[in-house]
């Protein structure tokens, strides 16, 4: 349990929660969920620019991570289509995976095809379910998606002044308005709290609040004196209560709770909002093709790690059709921004190619 670990480790309960939030980002899980200690694992693994288990933002916003991998892999020869909805996957007489067919009935041709969409969308919408093992279909079905996230982005006239720390005179970020900021995060038990609000179908009334202002460090995503703030916020659930929909007036009744707890820390946060975007789980779904809103393409439990991702025996990339690979968050090891998936998909499926 990721509560015995941190009690082995520290002993100050502010730090302990928002370590705990690194063990519960993206789950529908607490932090007295057995298995969330591997979560913390997960995220705190690897290294940036040399720093073990630093996080950073990327200059010009997230887009500019997928222009950059777009720029390196057509300076190499690769053709990238864009609002072009892929129908389902090619097959030939063999079962082997022959290229797509488009929405508009296009067919692209190749001999191989990886897919980075979810394990969901990959076998059961675009690939022929005659041509898939019953048992690995039912699995697929199976898969944990729920999803606690609500991500907020806000655009601000200025930068949030907090209690604990306020703003200089001049008005220019101060280095803590450059991290993580964690609010509603002073014990465990207020995590637990809000997911079990959750559990029963309502977003929690004290959600937990990770609050970024990339804007701090990167002035151009924002006019001068403004700044753009990213709210990654849990426990919200993918169903609420009673079979309520997530329309407008939940949404917005959801957002002014999160706002009210930002304003205790930060008195004239509400004031300073000029515009904000509310992202809710099926708005995470129906945007951007998450499973359930699940930003992992699937649990990070220990069910569904390892050998079990997406399902045994396919952890190696390869799926019961010849030719056609997985290689987003739905594979091995999983979410977050490192590519790890991908790198080793693209490993085993040019070892393939190799032998054809």
């Amino acid at each position: 349990l990721l509560g015995q670990i941190l009690d082995q480790w520290f002993e100050s309960e502010p730090l302990k929660a928002t370590l705990a939030t690194d063990a519960v980002i993206g789950a529908m899980a607490s932090p007295h969920t057995p298995g969330s200690g591997y979560v913390l694992l997960h995220h705190v693994m690897g290294e940036l620019e040399g720093r073990r288990g630093a996080w950073g933002y990327v200059a010009g916003g997230m887009g500019a991570l997928s222009q950059a991998i777009a720029c390196a892999a057509a300076a190499r020869g690769a053709h990238i289509f864009t609002e072009k909805a892929v129908c389902h996957v090619l097959l030939g007489k063999d079962g082997r995976a022959q290229g797509v067919v488009l929405q508009d009935g296009t067919e692209v041709r190749s001999k191989l095809v990886l897919s980075n969409a979810s394990p969901q969308i990959t076998f059961l919408e675009l690939t022929p379910q005659e041509e898939l093992p019953k048992d690995f279909v039912q699995r697929i079905q199976q898969v944990d998606t729920r999803s606690p996230v609500t991500k907020i982005n806000v655009a601000v006239d200025r930068l949030p002044s907090f209690l604990a720390a306020p703003n200089a005179r001049d008005g220019r970020p101060l280095p803590h308005h450059q991290c993580s900021i964690h609010l509603n995060c002073e014990g465990t038990h207020l995590l637990h709290q809000a997911f079990t609000e959750a559990t029963h179908g309502h977003p929690s009334s004290r959600p937990m609040i990770e609050l970024c202002i990339p804007s701090a460090l990167d002035p151009g995503l924002a006019p001068q004196g403004c700044h753009v703030v990213s709210l990654f916020t849990q426990y919200t659930p993918s169903v609420l209560a009673g079979g309520q929909p997530w329309d407008e007036q939940a949404r917005n009744a959801y957002a002014d709770t999160v706002f009210d707890c930002i304003e205790a820390y930060a008195p004239g946060f509400k004031a300073s909002v000029i515009g904000r975007d509310i992202l809710t789980p099926p708005d995470l779904e129906r945007i951007f093709g998450l499973p359930g809103g699940n930003i992992f393409h699937g649990g990070m439990s220990l069910d569904q790690l390892y050998f079990a991702r997406p399902a045994p025996p396919y952890s190696g990339y390869r799926s019961p059709i010849p030719g056609l690979y997985l290689c987003g968050s739905g594979a091995h090891p999983g979410g977050g921004v490192m590519g790890a998936a991908g790198r080793n998909a693209a490993q085993v499926a040019l070892e393939d190619f190799r032998q054809l």
